[in-house]
């Protein structure tokens, strides 16, 4: 290894300070340099002051600081915190279609975001320490938007905090492993989800009933795109409530994942559909396929949009698009999603008995899991058709099931004339 020494030179105003720095003047003011051989640079700082005998104290201070963090291990050039995360989400992005899809890098880029408001930006990473993010869940309960934040959202925060943490000390760019968190009271999960936001069968039949109204052309002076965009998402919507599929899932299908077939509920024959969720558009990285009644929501669409498509290769084309290429956006989704619930006099925020809760078009996906509970199938097979686990659907779903059971415990009785139960 080459040194380089620092040499003062007293004729441009220049003191050694411990034979590897010195301090020297740039126009009034006292300056600090040190060569820094590990990292074959320079350590340069202002030292604020026209006073040369200041300048050697602070000059000297500085001095023993580099070389403390050194003996710690420390460089001096350590990239920021924000640099840090551009160089994890770059490694990451890699990983889109092999180990994660596309949606995923986009929650990373979130949860990490959050965190560059709390540790600042300009933080260097070798500066941080392990109790550095201790108070990371008070300061995100008390984000400066008073937007209410999840607890489950913040753990799962921390967790993307502390992968990527790994990750730079992997690569020598951190000199820490992972944070401190102070732990989060736990949460009865199971109180959470009977507050789960869903909706009723009534809501949901309520809402098919107002769609042919709703996308009257004529009655509301439709021009051919808002009209398109109306069909489209209420067929999108009531979509989701037959098959259960994640938003992100449903928008990426393409026509050719789709085959048409034909089913019997007590000896009619009914139109249904094979689904097909490609690996790359779940959430969980892999296919799945599974059938689903159609209510001819799919043909109806086809029927209406087959005219902007090229027919030639209709197959690549996404379904939930106006022009086979971009999905109908989230904007346009949750604008028509809203005006459907009015005409069907349902409040997002209340349901029929008063209680808070908050429906959003994901709100079909829990509506499908709780009939498909309701109904008698098993966790296991409504796993598998909505791509979660069993643990997951169990643990989130569970007081459906209890519902289910509790009205169980009643077949085979009657109540008599005098009111008391009796077997029927």
């Amino acid at each position: 290894m080459v040194t380089k020494l620092t040499v003062a030179n007293e004729e441009e105003g220049e003191e050694l300070i411990y034979d590897n720095a010195v301090v020297y003047k740039r126009g009034e003011y006292w300056q600090f340099r040190m060569w820094l051989p590990n990292e074959n640079k320079y350590a340069r700082k202002s030292l604020n002051t026209k006073n040369k005998l200041i300048a050697l104290e602070r000059g000297k201070e500085y001095y023993l600081e580099i070389m403390s963090n050194i003996k710690l291990g420390k460089t001096y050039f350590s990239l920021t915190t924000k640099e840090g995360v551009e160089k994890y989400l770059e490694n990451k992005e890699k990983d889109i279609g092999v180990s994660i899809v596309k949606g995923r890098h986009a929650t990373l880029r979130t949860h990490l975001n959050h965190w560059l408001d709390f540790i600042k930006k300009d933080t260097k990473l070798k500066d941080l320490h392990r109790m550095d993010c201790e108070n990371y869940y008070i300061s995100r309960t008390k984000n400066k938007k008073k937007v209410p934040v999840k607890s489950n959202t913040i753990k799962q925060e921390m967790g993307t905090i502390n992968t990527m943490m790994k990750w730079l000390y992997k690569h020598n760019l951190t000199l820490i492993d992972e944070f401190e968190f102070k732990k989060i009271k736990r949460i009865d999960k199971r109180d959470e989800v009977l507050r789960r936001n869903t909706f009723t069968t009534d809501e949901v039949e309520r809402i098919e009933e107002c769609i042919d109204d709703y996308c009257n052309k004529e009655k509301y002076n439709l021009d051919k795109k808002d009209w398109l965009t109306r069909c489209g998402v209420s067929y999108y919507l009531m979509i989701a409530s037959l098959t259960g599929l994640r938003t992100g899932e449903e928008k990426k299908l393409k026509w050719g994942d789709l085959i048409f077939t034909t089913d019997s509920i007590n000896n009619v024959q009914v139109s249904s559909v094979q689904i097909t969720v490609r690996g790359e558009t779940s959430k969980t990285g892999n296919t799945r396929a599974f059938y689903c009644l159609d209510k001819g929501y799919f043909k109806k669409w086809l029927n209406l949009i087959v005219e902007e498509y090229d027919t030639r290769n209709i197959k690549d084309l996404l379904i939930f698009s106006l022009d086979g290429k971009s999905p109908i956006t989230q904007r346009a989704t949750l604008h028509h999603f809203g005006k459907l619930l009015d005409k069907a006099e349902i409040t997002k925020d209340l349901d029929a008995e008063g209680n808070e809760r908050e429906l959003v078009p994901y709100s079909f996906r829990h509506f499908f899991i709780t009939q498909k509970i309701q109904s008698g199938m098993n966790f296991h097979e409504i796993a598998d058709i909505c791509g979660t686990s069993t643990h997951h659907i169990e643990n989130t779903y569970y007081h459906r099931d209890v519902e289910k059971q509790r009205n169980k415990a009643t077949i085979g009785y009657d109540i008599d004339e005098n009111g008391r139960v009796v077997f029927a």
